[in-house]
């Protein structure tokens, strides 16, 4: 379960069995979300406050290119 980034208390990571659409899972103290890297949009939220969601979401959306190149080099998709 590789950690991509570590922000403002959250953790944006993979699970090691992933699946298409690509995505990062956000988790803090509260709760959990999945989040599109690709359109930025949530998936899923489970407890994560919006105000921390809004950065998760900020987040991918800065560094989505960064996430995309690691999804491709852990997932070895060319």
């Amino acid at each position: 379960m590789p950690t991509i980034l570590f922000l403002f208390g959250l953790r944006f990571f993979f699970y090691s069995d992933e699946h298409l659409p690509m995505h990062v899972h956000v988790k803090n103290g509260d709760g959990k979300a999945k989040i599109n890297i690709e359109t930025a949009e949530v998936i899923e939220n489970s407890g994560i406050k919006p105000a921390d969601l809004k950065k998760a979401v900020d987040a991918v959306k800065q560094y989505k290119d960064d996430m995309i190149e690691a999804w491709k080099q852990y997932f070895d998709e060319d």
